[in-house]
């Protein structure tokens, strides 16, 4: 397995709308190869920023990479830029790969 992961800052006071973006974008993720799940995370807030982390897990690296040049992946993000004033800076990527599961 394969976990991708983004943090966002949200100002705080605008968790909803941040919310609202992700829950009404229209995610082709499901018809992608190799996509396994994807969580979006609510973390605390502190000094007026709420943390969020989106998670997707790839069944390998490969089929991340191969989302990440497809058209599916220019179509997810295209207007990810229009929301100043609710995310505070650009989401920073952290990738892993799986060395041990335990689970059903």
């Amino acid at each position: 397995m394969y976990l991708t992961m983004n943090r966002f800052k949200v100002k705080a006071g605008e968790e909803a709308t941040f919310e609202a973006i992700w829950k009404n974008r229209e995610s082709q993720l499901p018809q992608v190869p190799g996509f396994v799940s994807f969580h979006l995370m609510k973390g605390a807030e502190a000094d007026g920023v709420r943390l969020y982390a989106s998670h997707t897990m790839w069944e390998s690296e490969a089929a991340f990479r191969d989302w990440t040049k497809s058209e599916a992946f220019r179509a997810a993000h295209g207007g990810a830029g229009g929301h100043k004033g609710v995310i505070l800076e650009h989401p920073k990527l952290e990738v892993f790969e799986s060395i041990q599961f335990i689970g059903t």
